[in-house]
């Protein structure tokens, strides 16, 4: 009888095949992140600034098929809108500045943190959908609709 919380008999849950081997997701978003193979972490990730390479030059994991679409824009324009924002309403009650200093001071403040973190943003998402065997990356037939039952047209 195992004792709840009790490390030593409790099993990681785990979804799918279980003769498939786990992939670590916190590390392969860590990977991601830094713009290396989200499985080996020595090849690089992207071959343009947001055009991710279509395989591996290290360890040749297929990495064409990746899907990040619009999550990365939504997630840059979610966190920096917040501290942007954030930084403007401090900024203006510390120092009462006319709306045009503030556009002046706060738009290349947003441009660039926003073009600096797009990249590794996508990158985090890319190693995270690889950890979780999303949109190929599990080595499941693309043409094939599972939730049709059929080939997808």
């Amino acid at each position: 009888m195992s004792v709840p919380g009790d490390q030593t008999t409790q099993q990681p849950l785990r979804y799918g095949q279980a003769d498939r081997p786990e992939r670590p997701m916190g590390r392969s978003i860590l990977r991601g992140f830094k713009g290396t193979c989200p499985k080996c972490g020595t090849g690089r990730l992207f071959r343009a600034f947001l055009k991710p390479v279509d395989a591996c030059a290290s360890c040749g994991e297929d990495l064409h098929h990746q899907r990040s679409d619009d999550l990365p824009p939504y997630i840059v324009i979610f966190v920096i809108g917040h501290v942007t924002v954030g930084g403007f309403m401090m900024t203006d009650m510390v120092w009462p500045l006319s709306m045009w200093t503030h556009l002046a001071i706060w738009a290349p403040i947003t441009v660039l943190t926003a073009m600096l973190s797009i990249q590794p943003i996508k990158g985090a998402v890319i190693g995270w959908q690889w950890a979780l065997r999303m949109h190929g990356f599990g080595d499941e037939d693309e043409h094939f609709d599972p939730g049709r039952g059929g080939p997808v047209e």
